[in-house]
């Protein structure tokens, strides 16, 4: 995983930061912050929310969201486990966090989280319905954020409320809050939360060939990818639990698909200390999934021909197997014996799921540049 550089900061920073939030040259080699004179266009404020300035807060969220000052080493930012080209997921089985550390599990795209039932209103942020993370431990988007911020093996921050002293020493943060917050320029916990919450609810993928089709252009899937779509819907019935049909690409809850006979992590079991949910965890979304590898909680699956070959004839008895995966007559797990040539025509239909708009929109990039 690539370390977020220091940042290093000149003399007539702060005045260009709040003319135009465009610094001036760095030195060679050092980082610098670029964003660009007009503040980049998130959301629509006038018809879609009512919460002010928010483009100016989802612009001081992007900021944050790359910034490893946001880590105790300076090393870390929320961008080196969800990195926008591989759909906001990792690539890795288990995500490097503070010091080397490793993660026990592979990071989940962090796209249309909005699509979990989150609204915005005057006080900018309800709680979604479905619970976030693999294993459900949290259910606010804006109380998420500070959970890998202080976890001792991701970002090492023992305790957030140091955040705003520590940020407020870094004199392009000021000018951006005040912009953010009416000229108050003030630093809060609650206000870094919002920030990046702002940007992270920004980030919607709903421009991938298949969402084309739904829309009515009958031309946006070719003819393997229509075969597959009708392989995932019908004869494997993957929509019953991810909803791409309906445009969600999820299935709100928790769900054991038979990974490990004998579970090696209990997942939403720990959460909520049942054992009727051991081994079960989040369904994710779909979308940008051809981007998203390695795949499950742990990243155990390298390709999506090993995802398939799971369903196809892999799927253990587990304690906990989702009755779906079971076989009726006998109370086993289901061998689907996916074929080959079914396998290409759904991976086909799987790669039609990615927006390659948002994967490489500059409003969601990093803004900070090395010279």
């Amino acid at each position: 995983m690539k370390k977020v550089l220091s940042i290093v900061i000149i003399a007539g920073f702060i005045a260009a930061m709040v003319s135009c939030h465009k610094n001036t040259d760095a030195p060679a080699g050092a980082t610098k912050l670029v964003l660009p004179a007009t503040t980049a266009r998130y959301y629509n404020e006038t018809t879609q929310y009512s919460n002010p300035s928010i483009n100016e807060k989802a612009t001081l969220g992007r900021v944050l969201f790359y910034d490893g000052h946001l880590s105790l080493n300076n090393a870390i930012s929320c961008a080196s486990c969800h990195k926008q080209e591989l759909g906001f997921a990792d690539n890795i089985r288990f995500s490097t966090g503070y010091e080397g550390r490793l993660t026990g599990r592979n990071s989940q795209s962090i796209a249309n989280l909005s699509g979990q039932d989150t609204f915005f209103s005057n006080n900018f942020i309800a709680n979604p319905s479905t619970p976030l993370f693999w294993d459900g431990r949290e259910t606010s988007v804006k109380n998420l954020i500070n959970r890998p911020i202080t976890n001792h093996i991701e970002m090492g921050i023992a305790d957030a409320s140091v955040l705003p002293g520590k940020l407020s020493a870094l004199p392009f943060y000021p000018p951006l809050f005040a912009k953010a917050y009416d000229g108050d320029s003030t630093i809060t916990s609650d206000r870094i939360s919002e920030c990046v919450t702002a940007f992270l609810i920004s980030i919607q993928a709903h421009n991938t060939k298949l969402d084309k089709y739904l829309a009515g252009d009958n031309t946006a899937l070719n003819s393997m990818e229509l075969q597959g779509m009708k392989l995932f819907t019908d004869k494997y019935n993957c929509e019953g639990c991810h909803r791409v049909m309906s445009g969600q690409y999820f299935m709100s809850g928790f769900i054991d698909i038979g990974l490990d006979e004998n579970y090696t992590d209990i997942g939403n079991g720990a959460v909520t200390k049942n054992t009727s949910d051991y081994g079960k965890f989040a369904v994710p979304s779909l979308r940008n999934i051809a981007l998203t590898a390695p795949y499950m909680h742990d990243g155990r699956f390298k390709t999506l021909d090993d995802v398939l070959n799971h369903y196809s004839h892999g799927i253990q008895n587990s304690p906990n197997l989702n009755e779906v995966l079971r076989d009726y007559s006998t109370n086993q797990p289901r061998t689907m014996n996916i074929t080959e040539s079914d396998k290409k025509m759904l991976i086909a239909f799987l790669n039609s799921l990615t927006d390659y708009n948002m994967v490489s929109d500059p409003k969601f990039s990093n803004p900070f540049k090395t010279n």
